[in-house]
């Protein structure tokens, strides 16, 4: 992309700030841990179906008892209870495979994140390139029109030129400093925004590389993306987890068994009479029990029912959410490929634009020298030239923000598509496979701390840019002849 070019030596480029994005923006360091949080549910679905263990405690004394010369005044006990659930109606395991499969959903949600946030890194890489150019063209325009004031001002002290010519030139220069701080504003936005993105200053920014595997028609390109977008992918988990999602409510409905073991051991604390002990009755002793629970539900109030016709309801409308998002993705893929071919057709057209103009520009001067054309002729062919080569640059900008989105709603912009070489790349399986199988009431994580870098020591932007390449045609003043009528 010549154009957004500088002559500078880089001291960043697009991959770099990619992976600057990558390990510190917010935005995917919380979609990171939402996923997180997500995996849990795994966990505690599974825990619903594992066995319990309590234990209990207490203490008792007799304030005033008709009997208490017979039996006991005090009495402490402890004990402990295991309870295993045996059947639940398939609740269990249908809530595990919900709660697994929107984990599969949530992984490449976070997949499409990623895609998101290089684009949107992406858009700010080259919108800054865009902005630097377009400065450095109006500064130009502004420093030989600044030029061309002053020696149509000198002509016309002389009186080799009218007022009207000194009139041309001021207002033609005030047009060009208006543009040129416009252009700078714009300038200082995009590098900000730059900053919000991606995290650091952009400094001097390197011309983006080619993009990498392209379709050439959009049918490849509606078809890759229907195989392999995240966001469909993640849809179409979200409904098969509504599936189990119906099973569990109706669970609600079918017989529930469990088992469960107790021991008690109680003492008396010294308050058993001697009448008492002499009837047997012991200071301690321990209490064991066995016992199966069935729990068969027979009238609930119609709750069961209702929420198997929630569930069923919300089934469809995850159903109705992957038609939805595979709308869209189709959508995306065909106004994303026209968007791109269209900029790529802008680019050729403007490029010709360019040349014609320069060449215009050209005759004008030589039909100037000969008294044919006036100043504010060449001041008209100038500003074409400008324009020609501002639409040029954001043509080209245009393409690249086109084609890489493109690239994304084919599910092809992802770290491992981009080939990030910050570090290891993020793996939210590892998450999950490290906590899907755990027990432990007690294996808290440590207390999270921030991932990403705030942006508050930043420096704010400026509309300074490196140099770059400027075209020779526009160096040279206006008013180069004596005879300029």
């Amino acid at each position: 992309m010549p154009a957004l070019g500088s002559s500078a030596q880089p001291t960043t480029t697009l991959r770099d700030a990619l992976v600057q994005a990558y390990n510190t923006n917010p935005d995917l360091a919380g979609e990171r841990a939402n996923q997180r949080a997500n995996d849990e549910n795994v966990p505690i679905a599974r825990s619903q179906g594992r066995p319990g263990v309590s234990s209990t405690g207490s203490f008792s004394n007799s304030l005033y008892d008709t009997d208490a010369t017979f039996g006991p005044s005090r009495r402490g006990a402890l004990g402990l209870d295991l309870s295993v659930p045996v059947f639940s109606g398939g609740a269990v395991r249908n809530s595990v495979r919900a709660a697994e499969t929107r984990v599969e959903a949530g992984q490449a949600n976070l997949r499409g994140a990623e895609s998101d946030i290089f684009t949107l890194a992406t858009t700010a890489y080259v919108d800054v390139l865009r902005d630097e150019a377009i400065v450095r063209l109006n500064q130009q325009n502004a420093r030989v029109l600044e030029v061309n004031l002053q020696a149509t001002r000198d002509r016309f002290e002389v009186g080799d030129l009218t007022r009207t010519d000194v009139a041309q030139s001021e207002a033609r220069l005030a047009l060009a400093q208006s543009q040129l701080r416009t252009a700078e504003a714009r300038l200082i936005g995009s590098r900000e925004n730059y900053i919000r993105i991606i995290g650091t200053p952009p400094g001097v920014l390197a011309a983006p590389p080619p993009l990498p595997n392209l379709p050439d028609d959009v049918a490849t390109a509606e078809q890759t993306a229907l195989a392999n977008n995240p966001f469909l992918e993640a849809a179409k988990l979200a409904r098969d987890a509504s599936r189990y999602d119906v099973s569990v409510a109706k669970a609600g409905r079918l017989p529930q068994v469990s088992l469960g073991v107790g021991g008690d051991y109680y003492n008396y604390l010294g308050s058993v009479g001697s009448q008492s002990r002499a009837q047997g009755l012991n200071s301690d002793g321990f209490a064991t029990t066995l016992g199966a629970q069935v729990t068969l539900p027979l009238f609930q109030g119609g709750r069961p029912a209702a929420q198997v016709r929630q569930a069923q309801a919300r089934q469809g409308a995850a159903i109705e959410q992957v038609t939805l998002t595979e709308r869209g993705v189709v959508a995306q893929a065909r106004s994303t490929f026209a968007s791109y071919q269209g900029a790529l057709r802008v680019i050729e057209s403007t490029r010709v634009a360019v040349e014609a103009n320069r060449l215009s520009l050209e005759g004008v001067r030589a039909e100037n020298s000969v008294g044919t054309r006036t100043i504010l002729d060449i001041l008209n062919a100038e500003q074409e030239l400008l324009n020609s080569q501002v639409n040029y640059v954001t043509a080209e900008r245009d393409a690249y923000v086109a084609g890489f989105s493109l690239l994304a709603s084919m599910g092809r912009a992802e770290a491992k598509d981009l080939g990030l070489d910050g570090g290891p790349l993020y793996d939210p399986a590892a998450n999950y496979e490290r906590v899907r199988g755990r027990w432990s009431d007690w294996a808290d994580d440590p207390t999270p701390t921030g991932a990403s870098t705030p942006t508050t020591g930043t420096p704010a932007q400026g509309a300074t840019v490196p140099p770059g390449q400027l075209d020779p045609l526009l160096q040279r003043s206006v008013d180069t002849t004596p005879r300029n009528p």
